[in-house]
């Protein structure tokens, strides 16, 4: 099924809606669609090498819609007023990713905010996990968008610029490395910003001002008078 799907998909690369499937793709792709959209994009590329950049284009801002789409289903349509999961969230649990899944993400969101977004949006990860989590567990918006316009924007500019760099030969490099290039290049960029934060991140504290000394004022109460022998 997976493969026909795969076809399928390619074919719409030698249709003149081939942007528009493109776009779709890379929207539901953020919340349910099983293939990454890369599948298409590069079939575009190849095809017309000198629109690559456009056809990047397209994939982010189909991409990025269906992040926020994805966190708004995961945010209103995830649990009942009574706080229990609603049809929408049992079929995930029952079919695509269980709840413990949606419990390890919330973990991560508690630990790594910014970057987990980043980590799922341009590595293999399933990033569909991460955009309804981010709602689920109700993470920064605006953060939650900056991170997913950042790490989808260098993965499919990335590729556009390698196909319309290298054209056809780059194909076959693409399609065997990309991943384990996404993931190697993450956990560096991750590393070093870690690295950075441990180093310069608590300088301040480190450095205490001395106590001030405390001045203590003590305002004797006169004695109440005794008006016996008044």
């Amino acid at each position: 099924m997976i493969k026909r799907l795969y076809n399928w998909v390619l074919s719409w690369s030698s249709s003149r809606w081939g942007w528009l499937a493109l776009f779709l793709m890379a929207l539901c792709e953020a919340s349910w669609f099983p293939l990454p959209p890369d599948i298409l994009l590069i079939a575009l590329c190849l095809g017309a090498t000198k629109r690559s950049f456009r056809f990047a284009s397209i994939t982010l801002v189909g991409s990025v819609i269906g992040a926020v789409l994805a966190y708004g289903v995961g945010h209103y349509l995830w649990t009942t007023s009574a706080g229990e999961p609603t049809t929408l969230a049992n079929f995930f649990y029952d079919n695509i990713f269980d709840r413990a899944s949606f419990d390890n993400v919330g973990g991560m969101y508690e630990k790594y905010n910014f970057w987990i977004v980043f980590t799922a949006g341009f590595t293999p990860l399933p990033f569909k996990l991460f955009t309804i989590a981010g709602g689920m567990f109700g993470i920064n918006l605006p953060m939650f968008i900056i991170a997913s316009t950042v790490s989808r924007g260098l993965r499919f500019f990335l590729i556009g610029w390698l196909i319309w760099k290298y054209g056809q030969p780059i194909k076959a490099f693409i399609d065997k490395y990309f991943n384990l290039l996404a993931t190697l290049f993450t956990v560096v960029l991750i590393g070093f910003t870690a690295l950075a934060l441990w180093l310069f991140g608590d300088s301040d504290s480190t450095t205490t001002e001395p106590e001030k000394p405390t001045t203590e004022i003590i305002i004797e109460q006169p004695e109440p008078c005794d008006t016996t022998d008044l």
